[in-house]
């Protein structure tokens, strides 16, 4: 399978997450407001360093998706502060950067393409987690009637080498709404449709990562667009 290739290529290859890592690793061993007021220039230049990478990824990933335009960074980037209100743990920062490529957002309802950078569990992945009701309902029904379709992505040789099996929270029985007996029931049953690759620290670090990130999304594409049909016609 082909590689996307662009002008900004050039400057993905020569792009270090290395700053970024290295924040990343040193919050982790101290994730408290004292360390990170005095190490706040260190946080916003690894900020700023993963904006950078993310617009080029997200620039790449239009080529991929024709129904993907990006915008700005920020609308596709997590918040490292964290909601510590209802959580048992009280550290105040998120030990890792993320972002989700989707069609109108980090928040949009639709199937995507996520980029994880943490040490010791970084990872690149995608499609859709713990929707809403009426949205898993929808894509349910997409893969209830295009079984055969979603098998032939997840069965796929090239698909499985980097994306092994799906991740997540199954029903026991699966939905009540379908068949039990129906060849579609092992999917059904997933609460998300999602996958994952996980990343070493010397992968990430390494300048083919880019190269082996966009050819992951790339993989993906298919099962997107399989469950953004069922998204669209939900919402049309």
């Amino acid at each position: 399978m082909n590689i996307f290739v662009s002008p900004n290529y050039i400057n993905m290859n020569a792009f270090s997450l290395e700053n970024i890592f290295t924040f990343l690793v040193n919050l982790d061993r101290n994730n408290n407001r004292e360390w990170f007021a005095v190490n706040k220039s260190q946080y916003e230049q690894a900020k700023s360093e993963f904006a950078e990478y993310v617009t080029l990824i997200g620039k790449e990933i239009e080529k991929i998706d024709s129904k993907f335009n990006f915008s700005h960074a920020k609308d596709y980037t997590f918040r490292i502060y964290r909601d510590v209100r209802f959580s048992h743990n009280k550290s105040p920062y998120k030990n890792n950067f993320g972002a989700f490529f989707s069609i109108g957002g980090r928040k949009s309802p639709y199937a995507g393409y996520y980029l994880h950078i943490q040490p010791g569990a970084s990872f690149f992945g995608g499609g859709i987690y713990r929707p809403e009701k009426e949205i898993l309902n929808a894509v349910r029904q997409e893969v209830y009637y295009s079984y055969k379709e979603f098998r032939k992505v997840l069965d796929n040789k090239e698909f499985k080498k980097v994306y092994p099996e799906l991740l997540g929270d199954k029903l026991v029985n699966g939905p009540k709404d379908f068949p039990k007996d129906c060849e579609a029931i092992d999917l059904l049953k997933y609460k998300s449709i999602v996958v994952s690759h996980a990343v070493s620290e010397s992968e990430l670090k390494d300048k083919s990562f880019s190269k082996h990130l966009l050819h992951g999304f790339e993989l993906l594409l298919p099962l997107n667009q399989l469950l953004n049909t069922a998204i669209e016609l939900k919402s049309n």
